[in-house]
């Protein structure tokens, strides 16, 4: 009989699953997964060279644009760690703002999550339903930034500007009619804060419906349970953070552990599982958007009752207001000079990490007293979950290759960064 050797098999990135930037070379053995091997750096941007030739505050931008799905959190550790090194005060209502936006940016990213995984494992419902919700939440994003997706909201000592009074409406338009243009308005005629409690009173609702769809759905199950799985001992070894490690039993939050901003005032709960498998992280991810909704809950009523400034007034690092700018000579050269030159930040180094959307993102910033960062390093919790793409994959069918692809809820661009 001839001898039949193992062969190997381009997985990506053309294929739909691999999400355009990943390139995975799988060794084969019939259907059966020998070996996988992730090839990365196909979308390669250099940020953290880039942030050495940025003053400090010309890169907040780019963090948006690292994990492309999760951009408020990426920015939230970035302006964590300045403030650590210059030692600034944040105002409360600005922490009670990022903290909101922190959530809202967390639902984004498993609304993204879900739809993509179930599309990936060939459920087309929920995408569609999962598109749906997040424009409400795009919307969040350009009421407050002017930016659907890349906000570069988050400044260090507080946030670009307060929650607006009004909502933008949508326009009296030839493809659609009067009377749908008053229903895509109703919940529109209030402030930001009316339009986000709104949106938190419907949502429980839509994750219903996502379960309905998924969660006792048999061909899902079958897909799931028992795929990619992983002990609680090896999720640590192997560096796994968020819902990956909490999947496997591990309770770690860092906002439970290690509290930063508002998070401590805040009563939510952090969701487990027991097996270790797809389905399970799939399950802990749902229980995700219920607990982020119950904290933007609690932050909306927090804001409504409580006027203050958003941003430090230590005005070596904030910039002057803009009636004063405009008004005033000397605020304007002000002005002028900490948008050109920037802010000097003392010699020092800076370790800042948040609760990311995906696990544990963490920025290291390196001070040599300049007005830009000596060194950055960035932290990308989807880092570490990628290098167990062969750990996981290993004796599974190609098909499964797919699954445990989505259920990692790797983005390239924090990858390769």
């Amino acid at each position: 009989m001839a001898e039949i050797k193992n062969y190997t098999l381009n997985f990506g990135p053309q294929h739909p699953a691999a999400h355009g930037v990943l390139r995975l070379v799988l060794e084969l053995d019939g259907e059966v997964i020998q070996r996988a091997d992730p090839h990365i750096g196909l979308l390669h941007r250099g940020t953290e060279k880039l942030a050495e030739q940025k003053t400090y505050l010309q890169s907040v931008p780019y963090m948006d644009r690292l994990d492309y799905v999760s951009m408020m959190c990426n920015e939230h550790a970035y302006v964590m760690a300045i403030e650590k090194l210059l030692g600034l005060e944040v105002p409360l209502r600005a922490q009670y703002i990022r903290v909101m936006f922190d959530e809202i940016t967390r639902i984004l990213n498993h609304l993204m999550w879900l739809g993509a995984h179930a599309l990936d494992v060939g459920a087309m419902g929920p995408f569609l339903y999962a598109f749906r919700d997040r424009e409400d939440l795009f919307d969040c994003y350009e009421a407050v930034s002017g930016a659907r997706m890349h906000a570069a909201y988050y400044r260090p000592g507080g946030v670009y500007r307060d929650l607006p009074d009004s909502m933008p409406q949508h326009k009296p338009s030839i493809i659609r009619s009067d009377k749908a243009i008053a229903n895509l308005n109703e919940n529109r005629q209030g402030s930001l804060l009316d339009f986000i409690e709104d949106f938190t009173r419907r949502f429980p609702t839509y994750v219903d419906e996502y379960e309905t769809l998924l969660t006792d759905n048999r061909i899902w199950k079958q897909r799931t349970v028992g795929i990619g799985v992983v002990k609680p001992e090896d999720a640590l070894a192997m560096g796994f953070t968020g819902a990956m490690l909490r999947g496997s039993g591990i309770q770690w939050d860092l906002r439970k552990h290690q509290p930063y901003e508002v998070y401590d005032l805040m009563d939510f709960d952090v969701p487990i599982g027991t097996n270790g498998d797809c389905y399970d992280r799939y399950l802990v991810r749902v229980e995700e958007l219920r607990q982020s909704n119950k904290i933007i809950k609690q932050c909306v009523e927090w804001l409504r009752n409580n006027p203050g400034p958003v941003i430090t007034s230590n005005h070596k690092v904030a910039p002057p207001g803009r009636v004063d700018m405009k008004t005033n000579m000397e605020s304007l050269i002000h002005h002028f000079k900490l948008f050109t030159e920037g802010f000097h930040v003392p010699p020092g180094e800076a370790y800042s990490a948040v609760e990311h959307p995906k696990g544990e993102f963490g920025v290291y910033l390196l001070s040599d007293g300049a007005n830009k960062p000596y060194r950055m390093k960035l932290r990308a919790p989807d880092y570490a979950h990628l290098q167990a793409l062969d750990e996981m994959a290993r004796g599974h069918m190609i098909a499964d290759a797919v699954t445990i692809i989505g259920t990692q809820d790797i983005v390239f661009g924090s990858i390769d960064r």
